[in-house]
């Protein structure tokens, strides 16, 4: 089973999909839409997973971004400054644009990863009942 395929974590994490049964949306509008960019579905459309379990549930995606977004800022300036050998007010504008940019993005990631922390993959989820 390869890494960017359904049934795997990997899968459902960088496509924003339901992580149990890989099929359903886990936003309403794309990544870059300006128009509900932080809005989720109650539930997967497809097999009917609730997305908000529990009141404060997403507060582990926070804490998910901020260290993902943390690493990714220091390895950014890392680069520009060490590697390609910019200034290092030029490495933080340029890392600053990048965020403004990504930030919706970086939101959803945070917490689909959350989401499949916590929700196994099952591929009949979305069949109907024998």
């Amino acid at each position: 089973m390869g890494v960017l395929k359904k049934g795997n974590k990997v899968y459902s994490t960088l496509n924003l999909k339901c992580p149990r049964c890989h099929e359903g949306d886990l936003f309403e509008t794309g990544s870059f839409s300006l128009k509900k960019p932080f809005d989720m579905p109650p539930k997967c459309g497809h097999c009917g997973l609730n997305y908000w379990p529990e009141p404060g549930f997403y507060y582990g995606a926070m804490f998910i971004s901020y260290i993902f977004t943390g690493f990714f800022s220091l390895a950014f300036v890392m680069f520009f400054h060490w590697v390609l050998d910019w200034s290092i007010g030029a490495s933080f504008g340029l890392l600053l644009l990048v965020c403004a940019l990504f930030f919706v993005y970086f939101f959803r990631i945070a917490r689909a990863i959350w989401l499949n922390v916590n929700v196994k993959y099952d591929p009949h989820s979305g069949l109907p009942k024998k």
